[in-house]
C-alpha cells in the first residue's frame, strides 16, 4: 500500500506531486489530504523518478559492497548467483538489497536495475 496526496488520483499527475508523495512515504508520514492506494502506476513517471541524481553520486550514496550487489542485479543475476559470485550468503545479498532500495529510493529490483543503469553501475555487455 502507498499513501499519496489525492491530486495524484488524476490521470496525469504533475511529477512534482509524485515526487512529494514518494518523499512523504519515505518519511513514513501520512496525514492531511492523503488517500491509501493498493497499487497505482502512472505512465512516464518511473523513468523520471529513477533518473540520475546529480547532487549525490552512487559513490557517496552506496557502500562498495552495495554497489557490487546492485551492479550484479542490473546485470540480471538472481540473489543466489550474486551470493556465489561475491562469496557471501543469499541472506546477506537480501540485506544489501534492502539497504540499497532504501538509499536510492526504489521499491523493487527492476527499479533498482534501471537506477543502476542510469547511474553507470552496469557491466558492459560482452559482445
Amino acid at each position: 500500500m502507498i499513501c499519496v496526496p489525492t491530486p495524484l488520483l488524476d490521470k496525469q499527475p504533475d511529477l512534482s506531486m509524485v515526487v512529494a508523495a514518494v518523499e512523504t512515504v519515505a518519511r513514513n508520514v501520512c496525514h492531511g489530504d492523503l488517500v491509501v492506494l493498493e497499487s497505482t502506476t502512472y505512465p512516464g513517471t518511473t523513468e523520471e523518478l529513477v533518473a540520475p541524481k546529480t547532487e549525490r553520486s552512487s559513490d557517496t550514496l552506496l557502500s562498495d559492497r552495495e554497489r557490487e550487489v546492485l551492479t550484479l542485479v542490473a546485470d540480471g543475476l538472481a540473489n543466489k548467483q550474486i551470493a556465489r559470485s561475491l562469496g557471501i550468503s543469499e541472506r546477506t545479498v537480501k540485506s544489501h538489497l534492502t539497504s540499497v532500495f532504501q538509499r536510492i529510493g526504489v521499491s523493487d529490483r527492476t527499479q533498482a536495475a534501471l537506477w543502476a543503469e542510469r547511474n553507470g553501475l552496469r557491466h558492459a555487455d560482452p559482445s
